[in-house]
């Protein structure tokens, strides 16, 4: 009977493991597609899309892809500035700022800070769900390391400028620009970009409440910083 049980429980974990195998694969090939193929949606955009038709069965995400090229170097300086100054300098993971934020978390007793990179987040966003679970850093580190071998810094920063969320149903630079400013987002000033990368923890709050004193704070922190950075 014991034999029989570890023959089971052999098979399933072989079973377990074969699965795991099939899904890393799967994730790798959606990330290599990536690298020529513009994403369409992302887990994070389908998640919120769903939550919002289930108050408006008609609701859309305003979301518009554009190229690079047409997103104001304003914008991609300012969001380096703001979420991932050695961008060009780690290989996915800034282990300074992630123990500088373990410290931080540890002395206030919950977590209030992350040191997630922009190829942290980008993972994330493309294939992962919200909740915070042990398996989800596993599984995000996992698709960062895929990232960043087989795509340049320029296209993960272009793919993350397009899909990270700015508000409630507001998806992408270009999306962004134009809810809030008016303008494509080729037209962005400095102060027009500091003020949406300092938006980025928390777009749906202050979407609704508009300007608050930290925003203006940190939209002023970034726009100091957003000449120190380098962009690809």
């Amino acid at each position: 009977m014991a034999r029989l049980l570890a023959r089971l429980l052999g098979r399933v974990l072989l079973l377990a493991a074969g699965a795991l195998v099939v899904y890393q694969f799967w994730l790798f090939g959606h990330v290599v597609y990536w690298m020529w193929f513009n994403p369409t949606t992302t887990a994070f955009m389908d998640a919120r899309l769903e939550a919002l038709r289930k108050k408006n069965p008609r609701a859309e995400l305003q979301h518009k892809w554009v190229s690079y090229d047409h997103i104001s170097v304003n914008l991609k300086r300012a969001l380096v500035a703001a979420e991932d100054a050695k961008f060009l300098d780690h290989s996915g993971f800034d282990w300074e700022a992630i123990q500088e934020a373990a410290e931080k978390n540890l002395r206030r007793g919950k977590v209030v800070a992350g040191g997630s990179t922009i190829s942290q987040q980008l993972a994330k966003n493309l294939l992962l769900s919200g909740q915070r679970t042990p398996w989800r850093k596993i599984e995000e580190a996992a698709i960062t390391v895929m990232i960043e071998t087989v795509m340049s810094k320029r296209r993960i920063l272009e793919i993350y400028l397009n899909v990270i969320e700015w508000g409630d149903d507001v998806f992408g630079a270009e999306a962004a620009a134009r809810h809030y400013f008016y303008v494509g987002a080729d037209a962005l000033t400095a102060d027009e970009a500091a003020r949406l990368a300092a938006m980025v923890p928390k777009p749906r709050f202050y979407e609704r409440v508009g300007s608050t004193p930290l925003l203006e704070q940190r939209a002023s922190t970034i726009f100091a910083r957003m000449d120190e950075v380098q962009v690809p």
